[in-house]
Order: C-alpha cells, then sequence, then structure tokens
C-alpha cells in the first residue's frame, strides 16, 4: 500500500476529461449532461472513448487504458469524470500505468464499474478517489439535488458528514468504528479478489452497493467476502443502496435482511445501513481512502478531512 495522497480541489475555468472506461455510451446524453459542469464553470473535454463501440466495450482495452492515462498525463486536465459504468474497467487494470497516475494526482471520478479503478488506484497509486454520480446520472429527466450538488464539491471543497437529515439509518451492529471508507459495488469487489488488485479490508470502513442482483447472488458474493476474511478485516461495514435486489429466478427466497444478518451482523463489526450512496436518488459522493468516523448510536458517519488539497 502507497502513501495516501489528495488531488486538487478545481478552480473556475479548469479543463474536466469525459472518459468511458467500462461500456460504451450515448455520446448525445453524455454532451447533454456535461452542460451542468459547464455551467458551474468548467470547461468539459469530451474523450474519444465516447464515441467508441467494441461489443459491448467503449473501444478495444488498449484504447480504453490509454485514453485514461493520457488524461492523467495531460497537465491541462485537472479531473477525470467516468461517463458510465456497466462493464469493463477489469479489462484494463493491468494496462493503466500508476506511477503515472500517482505522479499526476488528480480528481477521478465515478461508481458501479469503476469500482475495480477505485481498487486499483488505491491499491498501487495511493490516490484519493471519488465514488459519486456518473456523469449521464446528471441527463436523467429529474435529478435530485443533492445528487448535483455533488459536483459543485468540486470547485467547493467540504468535509463528507452524513447523517439521517439525508436518509433515515438502522444500526445493524452497536458500536463505533474509525478508518479509510473503501468499497463501491459489491459484484466488483468480489471480481477483485484473488487478483493484485484484491480489496485491502484490514482496519477499514467496507462500504458496499449494488443493484438488480437477486438475493441468492448476493448471498453467495457476500460468503466469498466473509470467506476471504474481508467482513473479519474490516474494522466497520457501511451498507448502501440495494436497488431492484429483489428474487426472480428463484422465487423462495431469503430476504436481505436475512443474507446481511448471515454474513455481515455475523462478523460482529458496527454497521449501520440506508446510506443514499450507490444506483440510487439522491446519490451521495464519498472520498475513497479518506479516514472517517461511524457511529451507530450518533446515526453518522464523517470524514476526518476534505477528499481534496485546496
Amino acid at each position: 500500500m502507497t502513501e495516501l495522497i489528495k488531488p486538487r480541489r478545481l478552480s473556475p475555468g479548469d479543463t474536466v476529461a469525459i472518459t468511458a472506461p467500462a461500456s460504451w455510451v450515448d455520446t448525445e446524453q453524455v454532451k447533454a449532461a456535461s452542460l451542468y459542469l459547464e455551467k458551474i464553470g468548467l470547461h468539459v473535454r469530451l474523450g474519444e472513448t465516447l464515441s467508441m463501440q467494441y461489443g459491448y466495450l467503449a473501444g478495444t482495452d488498449e484504447a480504453r487504458a490509454g485514453e485514461l492515462n493520457a488524461m492523467f498525463a495531460d497537465p491541462t486536465i485537472k479531473a477525470i469524470i467516468c461517463a458510465r459504468g456497466g462493464y469493463g474497467t477489469g479489462r484494463i487494470a493491468d494496462l493503466l500505468d500508476y506511477d503515472l497516475i500517482r505522479a499526476n494526482p488528480k480528481i477521478f471520478w465515478g461508481y458501479s464499474d469503476i469500482t475495480f479503478l477505485h481498487a486499483a488506484i488505491g491499491r498501487f497509486a495511493g490516490l484519493v478517489t471519488f465514488h459519486g454520480p456518473m456523469l449521464i446520472d446528471l441527463g436523467k429527466d429529474e435529478v435530485h439535488p443533492l445528487t448535483v450538488q455533488n459536483y459543485e464539491t468540486l470547485l467547493h471543497p467540504s468535509v463528507l458528514r452524513y447523517t439521517e437529515a439525508i436518509s433515515p439509518l438502522q444500526t445493524l451492529v452497536e458500536g463505533e468504528a474509525f478508518g479509510p471508507i473503501v468499497g463501491g459495488n459489491l459484484s466488483l469487489i468480489v471480481s477483485t479478489l484473488g487478483t493484485p488488485y484484491e480489496l485491502d479490508t484490514r482496519g477499514k470502513l467496507l462500504f458496499i452497493e449494488d443493484i438488480d442482483e437477486e438475493p441468492y447472488r448476493l448471498d453467495r458474493m457476500l460468503n466469498q467476502l466473509k470467506l476471504a476474511g474481508k467482513l473479519a478485516d474490516a474494522a466497520g461495514v457501511l451498507i448502501g443502496d440495494f436497488t431492484n435486489c429483489v428474487p426472480n429466478k428463484r422465487k423462495l427466497s431469503l430476504t436481505l435482511e436475512e443474507i446481511f444478518n448471515d454474513h455481515i451482523v455475523s462478523a460482529g463489526k458496527p454497521t449501520l445501513s440506508g446510506f443514499k450512496i450507490g444506483h440510487c436518488s439522491p446519490h451521495i459522493a464519498v472520498p475513497m481512502g479518506i479516514r472517517a468516523r461511524m457511529s451507530t448510536y450518533e446515526k453518522v458517519l464523517a470524514c476526518t478531512e476534505p477528499g481534496v488539497e485546496a
């Protein structure tokens, strides 16, 4: 694990690059969504991967990795925002230049399939990255104000403090825990296991979320995390949104609560659920790698510092 470094905050007029490191996107949708970034005073540069398609991917692995490396290397680009997730970031992890990324720290932003890159960049570059709403989330018909406000923190950094003023939080295991925030999409976290990019949860606050996964699949993934020692190693667990995770193939099913009890509660680590982080509205951005405190008594998750340098 390399020493943690933070990117610098943005200033009005800075250039933000948009890339598609996973699945292909609707370019016109991206252009429409990028208007918001321009409205708050940022210059937007669209990557070539936004107009590429290679099966279900936004171009070949070499093209997507090459664009991401080039964006980190370009001194005129101050932040990189992923247009969408989907699938494919695990395929480019071996092609990224982590020494280059560490030497050119800048804001890197996204979620869902981008979880693999959060894990890889955090492990090998030591850069604080941001688990936050994709650019195309701004192009939806109705966007929650809190989701939109996340992007304003790029210009006006603040310290994350998540309380029940945002959403109700439920205690699964009582207690307090301290540590850097790691994690993201559960299926992507599991896909890092056994690879050089395996998520390190030792003394960390492990955050999980997912979408469209049936309960038996979540059961399997959480069981794998448990058997890999990731739940036992964690200082605490933060459970985000599990959108549309309902029985379909198997109508006779355990509930999500039963699955969480079997795997997470049994680990005995302080656990809060109900965070609006992930495939949900609103979607609150989280700085990955920043140390935070979570308390089930106060129903709070509070970072100790901003995710960017002033």
